[in-house]
């Protein structure tokens, strides 16, 4: 029996993945992640996570083991989240975690103990097939990154720097099933989390107000709230917390029109806002450096494909054009709005992620 090494998380996800495991015959071991332990914040998830994740693991008998990862995930993932927004970047903690805990470190460590796969509760789908290689005119088997079948909450976006030996490590076992259908199969299973409701808050954080998250670590810098003319508008008290396009927590309440975050002039500290209308919110093409291939970096371009700039966002017509081996440029059918420094670039050729960027 091959063995799997599950990162069993508290939630309802994970849970029935580790089941479906155990029905197509895998020697399954749980394993819990403590990334984040705040003893002063009652709302801290970890210590409730940790009591759920081991009664689903009694309930479907398997081995449970807790792993402390504190330092490591204080390193890669909450120092480059201040960092980013010392730098008034907008970063994705939740692909870093991915990037560097889940899929890099949990996975090192899996295979150093012998464990053939990992397996997590994405929603996502991994499929593999053969391809012939120019290089050494060979057949090797390659993984490809495919959207789960229920395009609105795809996870696929969350996975985007994934590689080849990490995808041919992983196992998603319900990517196939709908949301409703991995509820229903939790109930019937009798498992203990079944109807615990979904986390929606910052990975292993959990619920925080999230600007006095940031001001443990960032100092408050007052400064101008301008339009587009020049003109002063207000004062701001954290302009590390605002994102481009952003319209909440402006406090300008004497304009009739709503106002937005179309830039933030670091030299100056200033953010620069005005009406949606403007101009400056939109742009109609990008360009990339450095950008992730998933599996393959010989596409013909220009490459016709579909892109997101954001989670959750419609996927986007684009044609990719190559620049010279580090760099491409993206151009956009429709103008794209807020486009956000930090955020994450995924193309897709259908419902397969091919390649990936950080948006500078």
């Amino acid at each position: 029996m091959k063995k799997v090494l599950i990162w069993l998380s508290g939630w309802v996800d994970s849970a029935v993945s580790a089941y479906l495991l155990q029905k197509q015959g895998y020697d399954v071991t749980a394993w819990f992640m403590i990334n984040y332990l705040d003893e002063d914040n009652p709302n801290c998830p970890t210590k409730i996570d940790i009591k759920v994740a081991k009664e689903v693991a009694e309930y479907l008998s398997i081995p449970f083991f807790t792993f402390d990862y504190k330092e490591e995930y204080e390193e890669k993932v909450l120092n480059y989240m201040y960092e980013w927004y010392k730098k008034w970047i907008t970063p994705n903690p939740d692909v870093m975690c991915n990037k560097e805990i889940k899929f890099k470190m949990f996975l090192e460590e899996a295979m150093e103990l012998g464990f053939d796969y990992i397996s997590t509760g994405h929603y996502a789908q991994i499929v593999n097939n053969n391809c012939h290689c120019e290089s050494n005119k060979a057949i090797q088997k390659t993984y490809r990154l495919l959207k789960w079948i229920d395009s609105t909450k795809d996870q696929s976006y969350f996975l985007a720097f994934l590689n080849q030996h990490q995808l041919s490590k992983s196992l998603f076992p319900i990517g196939h099933l709908e949301k409703s259908e991995v509820r229903i199969m939790a109930e019937e299973i009798g498992l203990p989390n079944a109807k615990r409701k979904d986390s929606q808050w910052i990975c292993f954080v959990g619920k925080v107000d999230f600007k006095e998250f940031l001001e443990k670590r960032i100092k408050h810098k007052e400064g101008d709230i301008i339009d587009t003319s020049w003109k002063i508008l207000g004062k701001h008290k954290w302009v590390f917390y605002y994102t481009i396009g952003q319209r909440k927590g402006i406090e300008i309440w004497w304009l009739k029109e709503p106002i937005f975050v179309i830039k933030k002039d670091i030299e100056n500290n200033e953010l620069i806002v005005w009406t949606e209308s403007d101009l400056a919110l939109y742009s109609d093409k990008l360009n990339l450096k450095y950008i992730h291939f998933l599996w393959k970096k010989d596409f013909l371009f220009p490459l016709k494909a579909k892109v997101k700039i954001r989670y959750r966002q419609a996927d986007q017509d684009c044609i990719v054009v190559k620049i010279d081996e580090n760099t491409f440029e993206i151009k956009f059918t429709e103008k794209q709005r807020a486009i956000t420094s930090g955020q994450i670039g995924a193309i897709y050729l259908e419902n397969e992620l091919i390649i990936s960027w950080i948006i500078d």
